[in-house]
């Protein structure tokens, strides 16, 4: 399914992943001028995408620890396309099947790793927000805030407590 978001040149979108059922209490705030959330997978609670839903639209894709019936509806990957530019989502980066320069993608947003990152490759942004909730390796919990202007992007993290 391809998710179009196509109403202005700038765009505000946050970013979020493996949140497993907790949703820091610093979330709404860190979102609440974005035009959408993405949520790059290991939800952990149907409850975390109803609370964001409260914030702005979400598209959420499945990550390896989501299970149960709402889970299962949700799909693997996610292709949106904001403005000039076509993201794909996926919760764990390296099962992308295909060439992200080669699919005209300009970002591959991920989770999985529990760790911030962004860097480019091919012309593609990379991008994993970290975890929300679990944060490993010493970083704190996270998420990302991705501004569009036309064909650009960029991408800003944000430190959330609890």
């Amino acid at each position: 399914m391809v998710i179009k978001l196509d109403l202005a040149d700038t765009y505000s979108i946050g970013v979020i992943s493996d949140t497993h059922g907790h949703l820091p209490s610093g979330v709404p705030n860190a979102f609440k001028k974005v035009d959408l959330i993405i949520h790059a997978g290991d939800i952990g609670d149907k409850a975390v995408l109803d609370q964001l839903s409260k914030l702005a639209p979400v598209v959420a894709v499945r990550g390896n620890m989501d299970c149960g019936n709402w889970a299962s509806q949700l799909p693997k990957t996610e292709i949106i396309e904001i403005g000039q530019l076509v993201l794909v989502v996926l919760h764990v980066a390296g099962r992308l099947n295909e060439d992200p320069a080669k699919a005209g993608y300009k970002a591959v947003i991920s989770g999985h790793t529990h760790r911030p990152d962004v860097y480019e490759k091919n012309g593609v942004t990379f991008i994993n927000p970290g975890s929300a909730s679990y944060p490993k390796w010493g970083h704190p919990g996270s998420a990302a805030l991705i501004h569009i202007t036309g064909a650009k992007l960029s991408v800003e993290f944000i430190r959330l407590k609890g």
